[in-house]
This record gives structure tokens, sequence and C-alpha cells, in this order.
């Protein structure tokens, strides 16, 4: 599990592909720290297995391997060598829970529709899947490319995030150009919610007005 607090900025230095998905290469720093391999790391909010590390003209280095579905299914299948990505450790036992709820199981991808400068902050309008939109509600929190982030405004299309000057330096979503893509994972909780009134039950109790 994650909380959608990056720890630091990687940089993908090698991406090869072959048959049924590719390997990745990242240079990182921080995220490495007692770093063992089988261990997670969330790369742009996708939860990836390390299976390998190294060094790279003196700088750490670390590999995961990327199946044909994560590539189909995230931003990922896009980054290429120099791109900076936003890294986060699973989360501790004893750690400080600072984001939200955070699988690094990417529900969807969204694009970046526009960027509203203001004078501390700055806000940006994200298109997202139709079938992610009931998921989303202002005052709520999504992680976008793994940031953990209050929804200020949501629509059937889109959704409004205001980025601090915190998120816009030490994260990648402060250079998302317009027509970018970004991972998006919406609250695993409203899912879990949405699957029990469905069924008809809460707390194992049938809900009033359902069918025995």
């Amino acid at each position: 599990m994650f909380t959608g607090i990056v720890e630091e900025l990687g940089t993908v230095l090698d991406v090869r592909e072959h048959a049924d998905g590719a390997r990745v290469t990242v240079a990182a720093e921080q995220v490495l720290d007692g770093v063992r391999l089988g261990d997670s790391i969330a790369v742009d909010g996708c939860c990836l297995t390390v299976a390998g590390t190294g060094e790279y003209e003196g700088r750490p280095t670390w590999t995961a391997d990327l199946m044909a579905e994560t590539l189909a299914r995230t931003s990922l299948g896009g980054r290429r060598p120099g791109d900076p990505v936003n890294l986060e450790r699973a989360l501790a036992a004893d750690g400080r829970f600072g984001g939200h709820v955070v699988q690094g199981h990417v529900d969807g991808v969204g694009t970046v529709l526009a960027r509203t400068p203001g004078t501390q902050w700055e806000v940006v309008d994200v298109a997202l899947p139709p079938e992610l939109a009931r998921y989303v509600v202002a005052q709520g929190s999504i992680a976008v490319d793994g940031v953990s982030l209050t929804v200020v405004s949501a629509g059937e299309e889109s959704f409004t995030v205001s980025l601090i000057p915190e998120t816009r330096t030490r994260t990648t979503l402060g250079s998302r150009a317009v027509g970018e893509r970004v991972n998006l994972e919406v609250d695993v909780l409203s899912k879990y919610v949405e699957r029990h009134l469905a069924s008809g039950t809460v707390h194992g109790q049938v809900a009033a007005g359902a069918t025995r």
C-alpha cells in the first residue's frame, strides 16, 4: 500500500521492449535505501516490483518488468529515457500516513486539459474516463501520477485539482503539459461502498427494501 506522498523524482534510463512487455531501468536514490528484490515501488502511481539493482555512471539504479497489460492500461508505455517519474516506496507498518489509501493499481488514464496559474497555487483540469466519474467527488481524494490530491470540482468528463508550490516542485505534475496523459487511481473506499450497496447488504444484514 502507498499513500500518494512522492518521495523523490527518479529518471528513466532505459526501456527495453519485448514481445509481451518491457523492462524499465530507473535511476533513484532515496527509494533505494534498504531496498530488496521483490519490494514494491510506485512509479507514477503504478506499483512495480524491484527485479534488480545496479549502478549507471555512479548513479544507483533499479529495474522492473512491465507486462503488456501494464503498458496498455497506464501511461508508462509512453515513458522514454530521460523522463522524470514520481517514486514512492510501499508504506512501512510504522510509517507516517500522510496522504490517502493508494494501492498502486491504476484505474485509468486521464489527459491534462488546462492549467490555470494562481498567486500561490495552480488549478489543473484533467479529463477522465467516463466509467471513473462516479468515483470522483468534490473534496474527495484521487491519485494523479501517484500524487495524493484533493478534488476541487468534479464533473462527468473531468475534474480539477489545485497544486501548491511544493507539489509543483517535487513531482512531475509541475511540468505536465496540456495534452499529456496521467495515471489515475480513484479512492478504493468508494469502490468498496459501491460494491456493498449493489449487493443489497449492510454489515451483513439485508438492506431495507431488498428482496430476501
